[in-house]
């Protein structure tokens, strides 16, 4: 089982024709809502893929009951909730321009219970967007366990981040977070990834990176007609995690991961069109070809 700890949230998802910029406005073209939150995005693909999935969150009042819980466990996802009353389930605000770039404004609600739960031992983990202090606790008694940052990485010290990168056997970020974490950590990026045994950077439309034992390996994006970038990243986490869960080599669970990237991309909301397991093999193997054998 992969357990996922972080988020779950509403997404509101904003169409704008520009950014505006400081002291300047704009006006907004769409405005739909959808589910969310790194974490749960993340599990809800990997139990589309049919992998077994355990999503760690906080949620408020609001939660139980809702079209939300119960699409989550329609997936097959295991909550193991904590439920804050009289606090709302954490809320993102997503604006998007005509040019693909985004700005986000996040509203914690429930999630700042993370900061107080205590966090269990677990085998296999991906922390994603959470209560930097929580996600330390978990890594130092995981397993094994992957991280990352995103959004939430302003929130996180150096020391934090250390203690984590010590603790971890993947780091998933995008360019602008790898550059953010040298910044914070004082170090040259070959440094940040020779310290962690594989690291696995996102760059949009121009793939991503693997790093992994002195190699560095590309993996070209999946071409398809984009419609919302929003949740791609976590697409390409749920196809990574599942296909190493299965034991498939690195590059090939890369490459699952820009597979399962591109379905989310093609429509809007991060979890409305996510693929089950034949349907990212479909796709896998006309962009890249047969998968390698299974090595473990």
């Amino acid at each position: 089982m992969i357990s996922v700890v972080g988020h779950t949230a509403i997404d509101h998802l904003f169409r704008v024709p520009d950014l505006p910029g400081r002291h300047n406005s704009t006006y907004i073209t769409d405005h739909k809502v959808y589910f969310g939150g790194g974490a749960a995005n993340i599990a809800a693909g990997i139990a589309t893929l049919g992998e077994e999935c355990r999503l760690i969150s906080s949620v408020g009042g609001d939660f139980p009951g809702s079209d939300y819980d119960r699409w989550l466990r329609d997936l097959g996802v295991e909550q193991d909730f904590a439920v804050v009353e009289g606090a709302r389930t954490a809320t993102a605000y997503v604006f998007t321009d005509d040019a693909g770039d985004q700005e986000t404004f996040f509203e914690w609600g429930a999630s700042a219970a993370f900061a107080r739960a205590k966090a269990p031992a677990l085998d296999f983990v991906h922390m994603a967007t959470a209560d930097p202090d929580f996600n330390v606790r978990v890594a130092e008694k995981s397993t094994f366990a992957s991280f990352d940052p995103g959004q939430d990485l302003l929130c996180y010290t150096p020391d934090q981040l250390e203690i984590i990168l010590a603790n971890i056997e993947i780091l998933f970020s995008n360019n602008h977070e790898m550059d953010r974490m040298c910044d914070m950590l004082g170090l040259e990026r070959a440094a940040l990834i020779a310290s962690v045994p594989m690291v696995v950077t996102t760059r949009g439309a121009e793939g991503s990176m693997l790093y992994m034992e002195g190699e560095e390996y590309h993996v070209p994006a999946v071409r398809v007609e984009a419609v919302d970038p929003t949740g791609a990243g976590d697409g390409y986490r749920a196809g990574f995690l599942t296909a190493f869960r299965k034991g498939y080599a690195p590059l090939d669970c890369c490459r699952a991961g820009a597979v399962v990237s591109s379905f989310v991309v093609e429509q809007v909301g991060t979890q409305t069109n996510l693929p089950d397991w034949d349907r990212m093999l479909g796709r896998y193997r006309k962009v890249f070809g047969e998968p390698g054998e299974i090595i473990a």
